[in-house]
């Protein structure tokens, strides 16, 4: 059996545009500027964005995901772009399954920084450290077969559609929706 804890992973890796680093204590009000200004997109398309967070919340947020990335049990990363700073989105590894090793991409994107290919850098960053640093020999990303933005940035990313999963979810008015499985595979 893995000790997950045991294995040596970075809390932060950087692209050619992107610094991508694990959330620490102090970064709420970011976090939530961010949210706050893409709200309407966030609400369509992500369970835990129904209702508009407070800084306190998003403190939690960031607190508690530092503690899953000590855990293992998720590397969740913050996206800043390096020219000023700025906090562009959110991705990480997700659904981690260590004894394969299998990782899911999950990603949300500032909605003024859409339009500027930050969102596939990024997933092709992490996809890129998930395979080198990590050793996975499968990442998936998955998204609402609606969502035609997220899906996009899988395709632009060299990602394949694996699977369509009908009737698989609810969405976020209660009706059901298809999720769409992209995967990529590495050695193993």
């Amino acid at each position: 059996m893995i000790i997950s804890t045991l294995i040596p992973v970075p809390d932060h890796l950087e692209t050619e545009r992107l610094y991508l680093r694990v959330p620490k204590l102090g970064d709420g009000a970011i976090v939530n500027e961010a949210i706050r200004e893409s709200f309407v997109k966030l609400h369509e398309w992500m369970a835990w964005a129904q209702a508009i967070p407070t800084i306190a919340e998003s403190e939690t947020f960031a607190r508690e995901a530092a503690a899953r990335f000590r855990s293992r049990e998720e590397i969740p990363l913050l996206v800043f772009r390096k020219s000023d700073g700025i906090l562009i989105g959110s991705s990480g590894l997700h659904a981690i399954e260590w004894s394969i090793p299998r990782f899911e991409i999950g990603y949300w994107l500032r909605t003024s920084m859409e339009g500027h290919g930050y969102m596939t850098e990024a997933v092709r960053g992490i996809t890129q450290f998930a395979f080198e640093r990590l050793e996975a020999v499968r990442v998936e990303i998955r998204c609402d077969a609606r969502n035609r933005a997220s899906a996009a940035v899988a395709e632009r990313a060299g990602y394949t559609l694996e699977a369509t999963l009908r009737r698989h979810a609810r969405d976020m008015h209660g009706g059901l929706r298809d999720t769409l499985i992209y995967v990529k595979f590495g050695e193993g």
